[in-house]
Formats: structure tokens, sequence, C-alpha cells
């Protein structure tokens, strides 16, 4: 079946491995990725995919209702996956204004478009949101958050995704959008922004530079493969039932600090260096304001209703996720020196 689908923040970390999974394996859609290109948005992740026929990349910002209502009457879009956002959370306690603009106005203005221009049939269509377990807050030594959690944002960032999902669902109940939404866990792989904890530490450690941990390192976060997460998105947009919220984890926690001395042993071997050579590396640092202590998913009802699992244990995603730092040292000096940026000028601007 023909489809023409947008997806928002295609060109950042997630983004890119949802927009070249549609691309590839549903030939009979159109895939318009719509970014801003923030310092996050990097093209360079999809130029495999560049000259695919169904493939189209609009430079545009979500909080720009004009330009999201010309592109949703270009396109005729029949849905629309949206995991456009700002995602840092000590980025949005230095400036939580550009959470707010993005991931509420930004949500909310795209709501707006699909409302208008679905309003006269809604069939077939679906608009799809990807959140995040963070909007759930913290959770003590035991438990899981479930779809049913309470909603307790600790950080700028997780009140501006909280709102967002509620706006979603308010679209949903008042003007009868349909709609999904998914909560997932802490992303890792291939292509992530080094600003984050996992390309951070590779990086440091491959330069032997000091890694930051914060507090004692026993904060504890459940780790979902970005591809695993790519499939769940895939398997939510073609199968979720209309209004519902699933929740998407990898099972498995690890503490910050036990992370690190994962990866340190795993790179003191691809490096050929003495084990715990990496690991004196290893720093500790003011803990960040409002650390939440401990997420974990339950992802029961994803995988009950609609097959999903993970297929990694995160030891061994982990070591992929090295693997493929090591053999694209080029794309992550593009992204420190900051040369990524050309790219649209040098493949897009002039089409």
């Amino acid at each position: 079946m023909k489809k023409t689908i947008l997806i928002t923040g295609g060109a950042g970390f997630i983004g890119s491995h949802v927009v070249r999974r549609f691309v590839n394996k549903y030939p009979d859609y159109t895939i318009v990725n719509m970014d801003v290109l923030t310092y996050a948005g990097n093209l360079e992740n999809l130029k495999d995919i560049d000259d695919k026929p169904n493939y189209i990349f609009e430079k545009a910002d979500i909080t720009d209702e004009k330009a999201v209502n010309a592109l949703f009457e270009k396109y005729k879009f029949d849905g629309v996956v949206h995991l456009a956002a700002e995602s840092h959370v000590d980025r949005s306690i230095e400036d939580p204004m550009a959470f707010i603009r993005t991931n509420v106005f930004g949500t909310v203005a795209l709501l707006n478009a699909a409302r208008a221009a679905w309003k006269d049939n809604m069939e077939g269509k679906l608009f799809y949101h990807i959140s995040t377990d963070e909007v759930y807050g913290s959770l003590g030594n035991t438990g899981l958050f479930t779809e049913t959690t309470a909603y307790d944002p600790k950080s700028p960032y997780s009140a501006a995704k909280a709102s967002s999902d509620h706006f979603v669902r308010a679209w949903h109940n008042t003007y009868n959008l349909p709609i999904v939404i998914t909560n997932c866990s802490n992303n890792y792989g291939p292509n992530q922004f080094p600003e984050k904890l996992i390309p951070l530490a590779f990086n440091n450690i491959k330069n032997m530079k000091q890694i930051p941990i914060y507090g004692k390192g026993e904060n504890i976060r459940d780790w979902l493969y970005v591809e695993d997460h790519a499939a769940a998105i895939d398997l939510v947009f073609h199968k979720g039932k209309n209004g519902e919220t699933y929740n998407i984890g990898g099972k498995n926690e690890w503490t910050n600090i036990d992370l690190i001395r994962e990866l340190c042993s795993i790179m003191d071997k691809k490096l050929n260096r003495e084990p715990g050579t990496s690991a004196s590396l290893i720093t500790f640092v003011k803990d960040r304001a409002g650390h939440d202590k401990r997420y974990a998913i339950d992802s029961d009802k994803i995988e009950k209703e609609l097959g999903w699992e993970p297929s990694l244990q995160f030891s061994e995603g982990l070591e992929k996720t090295v693997d493929w730092y090591m053999a694209n040292e080029n794309w992550l000096k593009h992204v420190i020196s900051g040369d990524y940026q050309a790219y649209y000028d040098k493949m897009y601007k002039d089409r």
C-alpha cells in the first residue's frame, strides 16, 4: 500500500535509524524526513540513502506553524512519526525554554497540522508520538514503570516531554485524532551524538582523557539498542492500537559505573591495552541537579500484544557499538569538529 509518512527529527540519533528502516523496508512508502538540523541533527547519518527514490529531506522547524502546515499541504501525509525533540537533560537545566519551545509548542504545531489536514477523513491516518521513560520520574530499588505509572517528571526535559504526551492524548480525546504513544528507555548504538554517556566515554577512552561520572555512578538506567527500538517503532506504527501507549525497554539495567567499567574492559581489549588502563581514567564529578536514581521499563504489553522483544543483551550491543565507532572514526571526527554541519549545504541546499 502506498503511503506518505512524515518522520520528524529524522537526522538525529534514533530518527536516522527509523528513517533508514522505513526507506529500505517499505519501497512503496514515500518517507519525508523533516529536521531543522540543530547541533544534534546530522545528515551524514543518512548518506547511504540520499539517492533513494522514496526518500525526501525537508529542512524545517516543527515550531514554525506555517512551514509545518505547508508540508502537510504539499505531501498529504498519511502518518506522522514524531521524534523531533530536545533531549539532553543537562542542556534542559541550562536552557529550559528551548525544551518547552521544541518539545511542547512544536508537538502542538504538528498536532494542529495533522488535525486540520485529516479532519474530513481520519481513516488510515496515525500520529505516532515517541516519548521517554523519564516522564515517570524515579524508581527506588524495586519496581518497573508500566503504561499506567503516574507521571512525575523531575527535570525540565522530562517535564516538557510529559507535557507533550498529555497534549497528544488530549488531541485524541477531544478531536478524535488517531494516535499512539511509546515511552522508551535509554537508547545506545551507532550514530549517537558524543555528548551522551557511551560515545563520550568511548572518545575519552580512545584519547586517554578522563571519563566524568556523576556522583558515585550508582544511578541505574535500562539500556535499549537503537535498532531494537527502531524495530519496535516500525511494529507499533503498523500494528499498534489507536489511542494506546506502549513502553519499550531493553531489560538491561546497569549502574552508570558498571556500564563504564564494562566499556573500559571492552576498549582495553580492542585497543590492546593492559587490563585496567581505561578504567584508570574514571573520575567522579559533582552530581547532576535532580538526578533520578533509577529507571526501569516493564515492556510486557508490547511483547504480549505485538510480539516485540529486544534482540540484544547489553554486553553484546555495547561491543557492536564500540566496533561501529572504531570503524567510523571520520564520522566521530566530523561531529566533534563540527564539519558534519556542512553536509546539508554540500548535498541539499541547491536541490
